[in-house]
């Protein structure tokens, strides 16, 4: 198991991340390990999570940290939980190291 929250594939690069929404400002903090042992970027938006605004929150700040269009950025699932995952266009072993080099990983 990998002790990263995020995997490269062929379209880019897939997120897993526990989202605090109402978090007080939009920010990365980090990566944590969740009970189960698996790894999440540990993400908060101030947006509240209502009517997908929590998720547009997190799409667009991961778009802006990585220095791409909020389009590159999609949800794939846990659109209504904490637990999401979220897939980035793009070549997925640049991503990687941009991704790592935000979380110090």
């Amino acid at each position: 198991m990998s002790l990263l929250p995020w995997r490269i594939r062929p379209d880019g690069l897939e997120v897993r991340l526990r989202v605090t929404p109402r978090g007080g400002r939009d920010a990365i903090d980090g990566v944590e390990v969740l009970s189960d042992g698996k790894p999440v970027l540990k993400v908060r938006v101030r947006a509240a999570p209502e009517d997908g605004a929590a998720n547009e929150g997190v799409r667009r700040l991961l778009a802006k940290a990585l220095r791409l269009p909020a389009s590159a950025v999609s949800l794939e699932t846990g659109a209504t939980a904490r637990l999401k995952t979220f897939l980035i266009a793009g070549e997925g072993e640049s991503l990687a190291r941009d991704i790592a080099a935000l979380t110090g990983r």
